[in-house]
């Protein structure tokens, strides 16, 4: 994403002798996002991102790279990591941990239409199935553990107005994260971030076919629909207001229903559980436009996106969800 760590192509030659991926042509570094250092690698076989981790350890990572080896190998189209020659996947490069995953074809659309909410709602339900027998259990590092510790770092930032409307959402996930409904949500390995910008699509606006997920470094171990939502409120929605646009909540929520049926618990919660994705990346957000870390090419996203779908969540209808469709 933005580029935390310089890599000289120099570096990147003597980086690919790890592997059987063939030898560098070139090496661009990639301007958007705000977590780690990826580099778009093309070699003489083929074309791959190359990832420098700023924040995950080297701990963390194999449950990231391990998910996405897993997902590729049952044919769900995310970056396969590419296994070095000594049958690692996990490398060090410029004293940080390392990865080399294969590029997708496509790009992402900004203006997505019910085509590409039904392609992604499809992706992420067969993606949901295929992690059910994943073996390694990582929590979501930004759920609601980090929201607790987060909101008193980013309160004394904000105006009354703002610090109402944040402990207001935090009691309401407070309160709901204790009950039996709440801990009986389906859950597994879900991606956590899966805005637009994350999903890519080949063929035409009109006519798009899946290219795939990228950039699984916020997954975690987390409720299915939580990572259903955090798509509705970017795919589906006006961003000037934040208000949520039925005919793509309908045909993201159908085509996902269509491979894995909601439970009642989810159709229940389903509200409450739009406010708690709006407040993830409000709060996500918050923090990193008032404590920036440097980097070459970092611009943080604006937090005031994510108060107006919170408030939108709050005050405008939600259509419902169903178990058929």
């Amino acid at each position: 994403m933005a580029v935390f760590t310089s890599v000289s192509e120099d570096e990147a030659r003597e980086f690919l002798k790890l592997y059987d991926v063939g030898e560098l042509l070139s090496l661009r570094g990639i301007s958007s996002g705000i977590e780690n250092t990826n580099y778009f690698l093309t070699t003489t076989k083929a074309e791959y991102v190359l990832t420098l981790f700023e924040v995950l350890t080297q701990a963390q990572l194999p449950f990231y790279i391990e998910l996405m080896h897993h997902l590729a190998d049952r044919n769900i189209p995310v970056p396969h990591p590419q296994t070095r020659k000594d049958g690692a996947r996990l490398s060090t490069l410029n004293g940080k941990p390392a990865a080399i995953v294969t590029k997708l074809p496509g790009s992402y659309e900004p203006n997505p239409g019910i085509r590409h909410c039904e392609l992604a709602g499809t992706t992420l339900a067969r993606a949901h199935l295929a992690g059910n027998d994943f073996p390694i259990k990582q929590p979501n590092l930004r759920g609601y553990a980090w929201w607790e510790q987060t909101a008193p770092i980013v309160m004394p930032f904000l105006d009354i107005e703002k610090r109402d409307l944040l402990q207001k959402s935090l009691i309401e996930q407070r309160n709901i994260v204790q009950t039996r409904e709440w801990a009986s949500l389906p859950a597994g390995p879900s991606h956590c971030d899966l805005f637009r910008d994350n999903v890519l699509f080949a063929g035409s606006h009109n006519l798009p076919e899946m290219g795939g997920l990228i950039d699984f470094y916020f997954a975690g171990w987390d409720k299915w629909i939580f990572d259903v939502a955090v798509c509705v409120n970017d795919w589906c929605i006006d961003h000037k207001q934040g208000k949520l646009i039925p005919e793509l909540v309908q045909a993201w929520v159908s085509a996902y229903a269509h491979i894995r049926p909601f439970t009642d618990e989810e159709i229940k919660l389903w509200p409450v559980v739009l406010r708690a994705a709006a407040l993830r990346f409000w709060l996500s957000r918050l923090y990193d436009f008032h404590l920036p870390r440097p980097a070459q090419t970092l611009k943080a996203h604006d937090p005031s996106h994510f108060e107006r779908v919170l408030k939108a969540r709050y005050a405008d209808p939600i259509p419902a969800l169903h178990k058929d469709y």
